[in-house]
């Protein structure tokens, strides 16, 4: 069942990258995407729900694809990937956060 939703995905459209990874991210917002990201409620072979994912430019998924950093760095760009993502969508009005101080 998860979350699937064409104006998040369509909301990456020349983003930047929320990831940044030093001496990786290639900082072009042509190539962004929204990069699922596995989470618990993601499936063996499939992707994560919508909401679990952000905005990430071609270098930066490629080197998540590959593992290619120790875990506990991967789990810090993610986690504040994802943040700097949804805080962009509840700005944006693509997702709402009931009681946000922030709404008028």
């Amino acid at each position: 069942m998860g979350i699937k939703s064409n104006a998040l995905r369509k909301s990456a459209k020349d983003q930047i990258c929320t990831f940044q990874i030093p001496k990786v991210c290639n900082h072009n917002r042509e190539t962004t995407v929204l990069a699922h990201i596995q989470t618990e409620g993601g499936i063996m072979g499939g992707k994560a729900d919508d909401f679990s994912a952000a905005f990430a430019c071609f270098s930066c998924h490629v080197h998540l694809d590959q593992h290619k950093m120790r875990y506990e760095d991967e789990l810090f760009f993610t986690r504040r990937a994802m943040v700097r993502t949804i805080a962009y969508w509840v700005e944006q009005g693509l997702i709402s956060v009931k009681g946000n101080q922030n709404d008028r």
